[in-house]
């Protein structure tokens, strides 16, 4: 279902993945993604110009302009001061299901990153996702939905740049009314969602009843 690495990226991931969590089974977001025919991560895979040279060793010696998009670069850290997020990524994959892999339920302190995607920074929309909880306690996006609107959040990158995000707005969607194309359509300018489960725990569906999304871009 995922676009080749090499070529343009062009799909979005499935989206009914499945972690161990309260109760039971749980899904991360739990809805089902529609794949547009049109780049829906899009990305436009980004190489060196003269915004930025490397040294050896990923660091950079001239930083990005503020909200200029960044070369394609697999995100290594996230810091959202306000909610005190400070966690290593994991690339997640589609699986042969045809859906997204989550992140493993047994670290709590761990976020993923749509490998297959845009990486954060680059133009386009790069998906990260989170548990909110597992069966054994909170997880790294517990307190996700305090972020509001003006609020910053960092991702540290293999390549050695930092790219710095701005919170546009947080928002919870029911998951069987969850706007797929919003949330997953390119975008001209860098941006991110942040998305976790939300709501009310179902135990009979073994599922949390909606997503929160947290929309950002490149500042």
């Amino acid at each position: 279902m995922a676009a080749d690495p090499s070529s343009p990226r062009s799909a979005a991931p499935a989206s009914h993945e499945q972690n161990p969590g309260r109760g039971g089974r749980l899904t991360l977001w739990g809805v089902a993604i529609v794949v547009l025919a049109f780049s829906v991560l899009g990305g436009h895979r980004g190489t060196h110009d003269a915004s930025g040279t490397f040294r050896a060793g990923g660091a950079t010696t001239d930083p990005a302009k503020a909200g200029q998009a960044l070369p394609h670069s697999a995100p290594t850290r996230l810091r959202i001061p306000k909610i005190t997020v400070d966690a290593p990524f994991t690339a997640l994959v589609i699986g042969a299901s045809g859906q997204l892999e989550p992140p493993p339920a047994g670290n709590t302190n761990l976020v993923g990153w749509y490998s297959k995607g845009v990486s954060p920074g680059e133009k386009g929309t790069s998906i990260i996702a989170g548990h909110v909880d597992t069966t054994t306690s909170a997880a790294v996006f517990a307190n996700l939905d305090d972020l509001e609107r003006g609020d910053r959040f960092s991702v540290e990158r293999a390549d050695g740049r930092t790219a710095n995000f701005v919170v546009d707005s947080a928002e919870t969607f029911e998951k069987d009314d969850f706007p797929s194309k919003r949330v997953y359509d390119d975008a001209a300018r860098p941006e991110v969602r942040l998305i976790t489960c939300a709501g009310d725990y179902d135990h009979s569906a073994k599922d949390y009843t909606e997503n929160l999304v947290v929309f950002a871009h490149l500042v």
